[in-house]
Formats: C-alpha cells, sequence, structure tokens
C-alpha cells in the first residue's frame, strides 16, 4: 500500500537530507521522531472528509514533546521545522502522484496540497510553543542556580570546591578573578538581559547585583559602563572570585556617596576605583568637619562671596601648584587678578602655603566642603 510507504520514505529521507538528524536516528529520542512521523502522518489521513480537529490530543502531546525535545537535545527549531516542510513536500510528491494515476482531478490535488501545508503548520506551531516553554523552564533553573552562585560567593563562606560545584549547575564558568556592578534599583528588562549575559545576577538588600568576569581591556570596561548608563551603578575593584565580597563592599560604599561624587552626572555608571578618595573623605565627617574649620580659619572675618572666590583660587593654586597661566583658565580670569589673590592668599595662611603638610590638610579641608556643597 501507498500509504505506509509514503510514512516510511519519510522516516528514510529525513536523516539523510537533514544531517542534524542522522545521529538522533539511534537510541530512544530517534525511535520518538520515528513515532512521531508516523502518528502525524496518520493523523493527516484521518482528516479528510471529517469536521475534526487538525491535532487530536495524543498528536498534540506528541509534536508538543517533538519540540521540547529539540531543546533538550541542543537543536535549534530550525531543523525541526525543516523536518517538516521536507516530510510535507515528500507527502504531497506521493500523494498527488497517486491521485494522477487513479484518474482524480486537479481540484482534488490543489485541496490536498492546502490540506497538507495547514496541517504542517499546526504541528510546527505546536511544536514551537513547546520548544520555547522548554526553553524559558531551562533559563529559569540556570538564572536561579546561577543566583545562588552568587550569593554563595558574596556570603564569603564557601569552599573552592563548593565554589567550582555550584559554577558547573550554574553552566558559568567560575573566573579566577571577579567584580561586581551594584545598581540601586531593578533596571529595565533590555538591561536586564544584558547583565544576564555578562554573569551571575541576584537582588541584595533592595539593590541589584552582577558579578562578571574583569575585561580584557579598559575599551570594554568603557562599554559596560555605557551600557549602565542611566541606572547609577558602580561597579568595584576585580578580586580573587572567592573574595568578591571585598568588591561588592568597596561598591557601596562609593554608591552610598554618589551624590557627593566629583564630576559625576546623576544616574552615571561610574569605576569605584576612579572615588576612593570620596569615600576616604566621607568615611568620618566629623572629623574632617573640625579640620576643615581649623585649616581654613584664616578666611572666617571674610564676606560669603570674598570666602567662596578665595576658596576656589586656593584650591586651583593646589591643584596647578601655583602655576598662573593654568589658575586662570579654571578660574576665567586674568593672570594678573590670580597673582593679586594669591598675594592675598599668602597675608592670611602665612608660612602654611609653604608647609607640605599642611598643604594637604588645606586641600583635604576644600574637598570635603566640595563634597557637602
Amino acid at each position: 500500500m501507498i500509504l505506509p510507504a509514503v510514512a516510511e520514505r519519510i522516516i528514510r529521507v529525513v536523516p539523510e537530507e537533514i544531517p542534524a538528524y542522522a545521529a538522533a536516528c539511534d537510541g530512544g529520542y530517534g525511535v520518538k521522531i520515528a513515532l512521531g512521523m508516523r502518528t502525524a502522518f496518520q493523523q493527516l489521513l484521518r482528516l479528510p472528509g471529517t469536521d475534526r480537529g487538525a491535532l487530536d490530543a495524543d498528536t498534540r502531546d506528541l509534536m508538543a514533546a517533538l519540540g521540547a525535545g529539540e531543546f533538550r537535545e541542543g537543536r535549534t527549531m530550525h531543523h525541526l521545522l525543516g523536518a517538516y516542510r521536507l516530510a510535507a513536500r515528500i507527502a504531497f510528491r506521493e500523494l498527488s502522484e497517486e491521485c494522477a494515476r487513479q484518474g482524480m482531478g486537479m481540484d482534488v490535488v490543489v485541496d490536498l496540497g492546502e490540506s497538507i501545508w495547514a496541517y504542517i503548520d499546526e504541528l510546527s506551531s505546536v511544536s514551537a510553543q513547546a520548544y520555547a516553554a522548554a526553553q524559558s523552564a531551562r533559563a529559569g533553573v540556570v538564572d536561579r542556580r546561577r543566583a545562588e552562585l552568587a550569593a554563595a560567593l558574596l556570603d564569603g563562606a564557601v569552599t573552592p570546591a563548593e565554589a567550582h560545584r555550584l559554577a558547573a549547575e550554574a553552566e558559568w564558568p567560575l573566573p579566577e578573578r571577579l567584580r561586581v556592578a551594584v545598581l540601586p534599583a531593578a533596571p529595565d528588562a533590555v538591561t536586564r538581559l544584558g547583565l544576564g549575559r555578562a554573569g551571575p545576577v541576584l537582588e541584595r538588600d533592595g539593590q541589584i547585583v552582577v558579578l562578571s568576569a574583569p575585561p580584557r581591556s579598559p575599551v570594554v570596561t568603557r562599554r559596560l559602563l555605557a551600557a549602565l548608563q542611566g541606572t547609577g551603578a558602580v561597579v568595584g575593584p576585580e578580586v580573587d572570585a572567592l573574595e568578591v565580597a571585598r568588591s561588592l563592599h568597596v561598591a557601596r560604599a562609593v554608591l552610598a556617596r554618589r551624590d557627593a561624587l566629583s564630576g559625576v552626572a546623576p544616574g552615571a555608571a561610574v569605576l569605584a576605583e576612579e572615588h576612593l578618595a570620596d569615600v576616604v573623605l566621607g568615611a568620618e565627617p566629623e572629623a574632617l568637619r573640625r579640620l576643615s574649620e581649623r585649616v581654613l580659619a584664616p578666611l572666617d572675618g571674610l564676606s560669603d562671596a570674598k570666602r567662596a572666590t578665595l576658596e576656589a583660587t586656593l584650591a586651583a593654586w593646589l591643584a596647578h601648584r601655583g602655576a598662573r597661566g593654568p589658575m586662570a583658565a579654571e578660574l576665567n580670569v586674568h593672570p594678573q587678578t590670580v597673582g593679586y589673590r594669591v598675594g592675598r592668599l599668602r597675608e592670611l595662611f602665612g608660612g602654611a602655603l609653604d608647609d607640605a603638610d599642611a598643604r594637604f590638610d588645606l586641600e583635604l579641608a576644600l574637598r570635603s566642603r566640595r563634597g557637602q556643597g
């Protein structure tokens, strides 16, 4: 009979035409593929002249199992959909030739073709949905295991063997060095997806924490910061993988001071290592306040405007080591004006401007005042 022969021809030709299925012919999954092909073909032949749905419950379940199986076997849906299309072409060619041999009209052949392709569309839809569901479920498992790995590393109580075991389960090879990025709030979906590609992500204490391997070049670092723009993220320093909690500690210290960071726009992503001085300055605010009061006392008798002018001049003098040209450019005044102001500072501060320790204290005081302002 032609009908069983068509089904067997499909089963034989598919692995010949689609190499991905050549190895799958052996073993349990190959049996399932063959069963699926036979069942689908038999169901197709039951449809003409009836009002039943394209797929019955058994066929639908089997096609869904094939779709999910494709994901588990590590193939894309491209292969299974190609097999369905190939099967449709074989079935249409064989059955239309049989129709011709039996003297059936062209309208029968056209109806047959439309029925076959509509049926293949239905098979493809069921399998694709099952593939997507299996993929989503797997992604959820991997994300959870990666979050567990990140939590274990950040808690700092994991052994090297345990860390590598968790990393293997999370399908994320553990690098020798790691760093964290801390986001003060959950990012949008697109950014979150990109973070997941960088490494394990978890939420901790209301913040989003991402572990990643240090980049191989400054260019990669800048791309990371660009991807995080608008999130207010702080990227911690790189450390040994089992000491990644240290990177988190530094990143959070900078995050706590981000409103006082010099030259950082709101929402900008920053590298913690570029702002460690701001963290140090904010560590003992009362001590810095008392230092500022003491070393800047010579300015106490001035008006607010005059004091602000001389503080800015003093900061520029310290930054440029007294070079008038750069100071004038920074302050946007004439070099002669700079000379006058520096002379006034020497009147007020005396020999302190020539003492290295005093200059250090003055710079700390001025930096702390800028952070507070």
